[in-house]
């Protein structure tokens, strides 16, 4: 009878079972995004992991590290007669007619390239997600690749540089990013002579019938764009994505400008693509482009090197690099130092905006001593201060201050504001049990500071009743009064950290 009743009850589990999975499955498909404007908004732009990362890092690494010169377009300018980068090339390397893109790609060895190590720089530096430049402008793909005949695994390296590294992130739970740049790679100029020759913006490589670009060599004419019809290219573009988010299921997708140049076609099939895969592998996956050419229901917005001067009410990011100005390592390059990185970086977490930080690798897989030297003393602050920063939300207004921020060579203000003490910004907590007040420099000890833009107006008070006020880092309590026209600090003589100092308000 016991053995009768065991096989009931098996009988019914398995049952059980059997509709809930299949329920699942219904709702599964339920859930499944179609490729149009109307299902894709069903989509969450910013899930809260994202809301609460604030930091993520990549690097622009590829066969265009390896003359080191110029920028990341050295393979577009190479090809533009006369211009400073074709001298440097024809000096150093010979004729682009007989060495052309395609042989640096041997000389990008990157046998230096550890993704464990490099996966624990990310961390140690306060990533909360990470990756590579999957591919550039140049047409050159990262990753093990079907799809592109030039890829790292075949080729250079010889490596899946972006799969060995996502494995290495995944490990210590850090969400992957892969960037895309090749929207540009497509050939758009060959039926405009009026561009032949020089740089479309349109287009990366150069056009003109007597350029090495004007090849039709089948495999060599993927590298340059050169497609019969840009429809094909267009089909290219989109066969790279889905075989990266097939192959290793991003958490991110990014997108470098000239995204407008695909149709809204392969745009819709590539984001209802990623959107189920992540249903797929239960993740909430995130999609950004810049110039919104996602629409802000859908992506996040992305402003290059840059900033917002307010708070913004959706989450936004913006994409800086740790050099003065270039992405690729460039022999010679000078760098930002944390100071600078970090105070800007506070500006953007106060607007409710989100950080990804880029790195330059030399070709052979080492990032030098300079940049490091910088992420070290980043990640030190983060590891004070993280609380601070990941998982907090923008109070009423970002802060106050004084310095003067110029307008962003691309995008928004500039990311190279130099802030002093005399500049606050401010995040809350999500339980709006503590608000955050930072001083973007050294306050002067012993001082008496009066919070002008929190004080005066109730509408700028903070969430609820001060409890007390510390010193984070130190564990210092703040002697404070809150007046009815402004809250009174008064500052403890001891050392401040270099970079910035933060009071964390602890509210009823």
């Amino acid at each position: 009878m016991k053995i009768k009743n065991s096989i009931i009850l098996f009988v019914l589990v398995a049952s059980v079972m059997a509709c809930k999975q299949k329920n699942e499955a219904i709702n599964q498909e339920e859930k499944n995004f179609e490729p149009n404007r109307e299902s894709l908004k069903q989509h969450e732009a910013a899930p809260e992991w994202f809301a609460d990362a604030k930091l993520g890092m990549y690097f622009h690494w590829g066969p265009y590290s390896v003359p080191a010169y110029g920028s990341a377009w050295y393979p577009a300018n190479m090809y533009m007669k006369g211009s400073d980068v074709n001298k440097f090339h024809e000096k150093n390397f010979g004729p682009i007619e007989e060495f052309g893109y395609e042989k640096f790609i041997p000389m990008f060895t990157a046998e230096h390239f550890d993704p464990e190590e490099w996966a624990d720089l990310f961390l140690n530096t306060g990533a909360k997600f990470a990756g590579p430049v999957a591919i550039h402008h140049d047409g050159f793909a990262m990753w093990n690749s079907k799809v592109n005949p030039w890829n790292a695994a075949d080729m250079g390296p010889k490596r899946d540089i972006l799969g060995d590294l996502f494995a290495s992130l995944k490990k210590r739970n850090i969400k992957t990013l892969a960037t895309f740049h090749h929207a540009r790679n497509g050939q758009r100029n060959a039926n405009t002579p009026e561009r032949w020759g020089r740089n479309g913006f349109n287009s990366h490589y150069p056009y003109h019938p007597d350029l090495p670009t004007a090849t039709t060599d089948p495999k060599l004419r993927k590298l340059f764009g050169n497609w019969e019809n840009i429809e094909d290219f267009n089909q290219y573009w989109l066969d790279q994505v889905e075989e990266v988010v097939d192959q290793y299921h991003p958490d991110i997708l990014w997108y470098d400008s000239w995204l407008n140049m695909i149709p809204e076609d392969k745009i819709n099939e590539m984001l209802a693509y990623h959107f189920n895969n992540g249903l797929k592998h239960n993740k909430e996956v995130v999609v950004c482009s810049k110039h919104q050419d996602i629409p802000l229901e859908i992506g996040i917005d992305d402003l290059e090197q840059g900033g917002r001067r307010d708070i913004y009410p959706l989450p936004w990011m913006t994409d800086i690099t740790l050099s003065e100005s270039r992405w690729m390592y460039v022999e010679g390059e000078k760098y930002k130092n944390a100071a600078l990185v970090v105070r800007n970086m506070i500006d953007v977490w106060s607007k409710n905006g989100t950080v990804l930080l880029n790195i330059s690798p030399r070709a052979d897989g080492v990032i030098n001593q300079e940049q490091r030297d910088i992420l070290k003393d980043i990640g030190a602050w983060m590891d004070v201060y993280g609380e601070a920063v990941y998982g907090t939300r923008p109070f009423k207004i970002f802060g106050y201050g004084n310095a003067n921020a110029s307008d962003a060579s691309h995008d928004g203000q500039s990311a190279k504001v130099n802030y002093t003490a005399e500049d606050v910004r401010y995040t809350v907590a999500k339980d709006q049990k503590s608000m955050y007040v930072f001083f973007l420099g050294v306050p002067k000890a012993g001082k008496t500071i009066k919070m002008r833009a929190i004080g005066g107006f109730h509408r700028n008070l903070p969430p609820s009743p001060i409890k007390k006020i510390k010193l984070m880092g130190a564990d210092i309590d703040i002697e404070w009064e809150l007046t009815t026209q402004t809250l009174l600090l008064k500052m403890p003589d001891v050392e401040y950290n270099p970079i910035a100092t933060v009071l964390k308000l602890e509210l009823e």
